[in-house]
């Protein structure tokens, strides 16, 4: 288990999609620039698991709200970390975000994992 990948699950208004599909270009551009070696990031579109949890309930996903679910690759843990420093203290990424917050920071989810199984 070499390979490292950060999980961010975010609840959105879905009238902030297209500011914050710009904001994820840029940022993806700029963890790839400084280490990351994926970035990659999803809009939901079937919600609705029978069976099973569904993420809506869990995240308390709102009237009007999508869920975003981004993953980024890294080599290792340590690669993570060192990368994320430099992404942190980059000036592009503070100059990126956007003065208005397009999410509720308070209700993402995140998580950083060890790949198990990587076909």
């Amino acid at each position: 288990m070499s390979k490292y990948v950060d999980v961010y699950l975010l609840p959105i208004s879905e009238g902030n999609l297209a500011a914050y599909k710009k904001l994820a270009t840029v940022a993806g551009k700029i963890f790839l620039k400084n280490g990351a070696l994926r970035y990659r990031e999803y809009v939901a579109s079937d919600l609705e698991a029978v069976g099973v949890v569904p993420f809506p309930k869990k995240v308390k996903l709102k009237e009007g709200e999508t869920l975003i679910y981004a993953a980024v690759e890294f080599k290792s843990e340590a690669h993570r970390n060192k990368t994320m420093k430099a992404i942190l203290a980059d000036p592009e990424m503070r100059k990126a975000m956007p003065q208005e917050k397009l999410f509720d920071y308070k209700r993402m989810v995140y998580g950083g994992f060890k790949v198990l199984v990587d076909l």
